[in-house]
């Protein structure tokens, strides 16, 4: 079997599917860290969790190292690492507009070291609407919450900021 090289395994890595959110890949989630060789020559993919606990944690792992298989890299390794610490700031403008296209609100951007934003609510993926407030702190997903737009009267999911 042939051994595929570093940066097809990361691109075939980032192309899994995140469990919970199966229209965005684990690249536009921001999930991957490095793919590199580990001082044994095997290939070693750090994933960053979005927080602790979290359920797709092991599903994430085991598609990876199918990755890995697939890639000729049955010794492959997944790795768990908290630093630097996941944030939505990971999130690609095309997984962001991904969550949208899907009637997920993104995050917002946390603002760190700039101003502060004073926007008045969540944009409603539906309609646009700027019009929305908390429903439920509790979504379909512990990393999402629920927001309900004035305007349309929707509810929709919104991905919490981290």
């Amino acid at each position: 079997m042939t051994r595929a090289a570093l940066d097809e395994v990361r691109a075939r890595v980032e192309a899994v599917p995140d469990p919970e959110l199966p229209m965005i890949g684990l690249g536009d989630l921001g999930v991957v860290g490095s793919v590199a060789r580990g001082a044994d020559g095997a290939v070693e993919v750090e994933i960053l969790p979005t927080f602790l606990g979290c359920p797709a944690l092991p599903e994430i792992e085991a598609c990876v190292r199918d990755v890995l298989a697939a890639c000729g890299h049955p010794d492959g390794r997944v790795r768990q690492v908290l630093a630097p610490a996941w944030t939505t700031d990971r999130i690609t403008p095309a997984g962001r507009a991904k969550l949208a296209a899907h009637g997920i609100a993104p995050p917002v951007a946390a603002g760190r070291g700039g101003p502060v934003d004073v926007r008045l609510g969540v944009p409603c993926p539906h309609c646009g609407s700027l019009a929305t407030r908390p429903h439920s702190p509790f979504g379909p997903a512990r990393c999402q919450s629920v927001m309900r737009c004035s305007t349309c009267q929707e509810t929709f999911p919104h991905m919490t900021t981290l």
